[in-house]
Parts: C-alpha cells; sequence; structure tokens
C-alpha cells in the first residue's frame, strides 16, 4: 500500500525538498500541502514547484483540515509557532508526525512530547543518516574516554542560518553528555569570548561559524593529553535531510502511539 505523506510548510525550501523525496519515492505518495494563510502559493500545484508534472494533483492549502486530510503521516520542518497547531491538526486526522522543527521553549516542548502518547511521532534535529549515526557514535566515544578528554562541537551552516549553535550541535553535545552521565544545561559552553579562565572539568563547548551556503557541518573534538579524536559529518546537500525524514516517514507508519528516534529508525538501539 502506498504510503500517504502531508507536508507542512510546504513552500519554504525544506519543504519543496521534501516534496521532491516523497515524489522520487515510488512506496510514497503526496496527499496534502500546507502553507499560511499569507503565502502567494495558495492554490497551486505543489508539484509544480518542483517541476514534477506526474502524481495527484495536490493543491496547497492553508487549511489544515484539507492539508492533512487522509494522511498517514504528517511532515512538519515550520517554525515553533506553528508546531502545536500542525501536531494537533495531525492528532485529528490519526497522522502520524515525523517533525523536524526545532528553537522550541520548555514549554512548548513539554505539550510536543505529550502529543506523542496519542499519535507515533519521531522528533529529530537532523534527518541525515549520517548524522544520527554520528550521534550514536559521540555517545559511545563520550562513555568510553576518560574525562581528560575535552569535548567541543564546531559548527557551520549557510548565512542565512537564524539560530546558533545549531539544533544538531546541541543534540551532539547532548549525546556526549548522555555518554558521560552528566546533565547537559550543566556543563556547556555556547560561547567563549574575553578572558575566559582555565577550563573547568566536563565543560562542553560550543563553537558556530555562518557563511557562504554550506548545509551544514559538524565536527565533535575529543582533545586529551597528546592525541585527539575527531568526529565529524558534512553535508553536500540539503536533500539528505529530506530523504531521511521519508524514509522515517515510512519507518513510522503504522506504529503504536509513541516518542521514537532516529536510532529506532537505523536499528541503532539496544
Amino acid at each position: 500500500m502506498t504510503l500517504k505523506i502531508a507536508i507542512a510548510g510546504a513552500g519554504g525550501r525544506m519543504g519543496r525538498m521534501l516534496i521532491q523525496a516523497v515524489s522520487d519515492n515510488p512506496a510514497c505518495t503526496l496527499s496534502g500541502a500546507l502553507e499560511h494563510d499569507a503565502s502567494p502559493l495558495l492554490g497551486q500545484k505543489a508539484a509544480a514547484m518542483i517541476g514534477y508534472g506526474g502524481g495527484p494533483d495536490v493543491l496547497i492549502s492553508a487549511d489544515r483540515s484539507v492539508a492533512f486530510a487522509g494522511a498517514d503521516v504528517v511532515i512538519d520542518f515550520t517554525l515553533p509557532s506553528a508546531t502545536l497547531e500542525n501536531m494537533q491538526s495531525a492528532r485529528e486526522v490519526g497522522a502520524a508526525v515525523v517533525l523536524g522543527t526545532t528553537g522550541h521553549t520548555d514549554g512548548q516542548e513539554d505539550v510536543i512530547l505529550g502529543f506523542s502518547e496519542q499519535i507515533p511521532m519521531i522528533w529529530a534535529a537532523n534527518y541525515s543518516m549520517g548524522v544520527n549515526l554520528l550521534l550514536n557514535l559521540v555517545e559511545k566515544a563520550a562513555a568510553a574516554l576518560p574525562m581528560n578528554f575535552d569535548i567541543d562541537i564546531l559548527e557551520m551552516h549557510h548565512r542565512q542560518k537564524i539560530d546558533a549553535p545549531s539544533g544538531t550541535a546541541l543534540v551532539l553535545g547532548k549525546a556526549a553528555a548522555k555518554g558521560r552521565q552528566q546533565e547537559f544545561d550543566a556543563v556547556k559552553q555556547l560561547s567563549r569570548e574575553g578572558e575566559t579562565g582555565q577550563r573547568p572539568s566536563g565543560e562542553i563547548g560550543f563553537a558556530t561559524l555562518r557563511g557562504g551556503t554550506v548545509p551544514g557541518d559538524h565536527m565533535v573534538v575529543f582533545a586529551g593529553e597528546d592525541e585527539r579524536i575527531e568526529i565529524g559529518h558534512r553535508a553536500g546537500d540539503r536533500q539528505i535531510f529530506a530523504r531521511g525524514a521519508v524514509q522515517a516517514a515510512t519507518w513510522l507508519a503504522g506504529k503504536s502511539p509513541a516518542l521514537y528516534t532516529m536510532n529506532d529508525v537505523l536499528g541503532l538501539t539496544d
């Protein structure tokens, strides 16, 4: 049976890539496309945005009940302000959710996690297969190495990215903290400037670069006495995130309500 996928934020850069990824996957079909009510794309054919002539004539809508109707899975890469309404509408139509939006407040995160008790959901900061393998490796490396190995995370993205550090960098830091059995908020150092003094033991540092058209580079550095380990990932094309999200959607369909991870999708859970 063909999996029906609805895309929230269909007219954005990531939304268009998701439409392309769905169109390229023979196991999936695009069932709906959502945009905000001021979008100039409303009423247009979603497939036409990517120059795709085949498939169903799905029109871009601002009505969630229309855009999500009949969907097995909703993929949401939008804005934090739209997430809760998208989640609620997905629940109402009985669709699972693949969520790629980051930057929520603690209160919003709590509400989102509550939805996972009612619908199957995957929530990841990055849907690249390689990045999710990297997360697994970082947690294992942090657990294996002694505390005298300092951990820093370097990330670079295109000049248009609005948040820093990236959501992926933060989850890499959380993976390292988990490996060391640390409380992430207690050991994170998101930036450094001025006279910072000697580095505290156990600190997890971050450095951010912005420029050009870089889709996303992440490097985790474990610096010990006279040796250094570097584990990283470079994205050559943002389409890898869309393909990963669609792969997650195909895995998620039909699952019981719960919060799943990309480790589940990749078969990396213990």
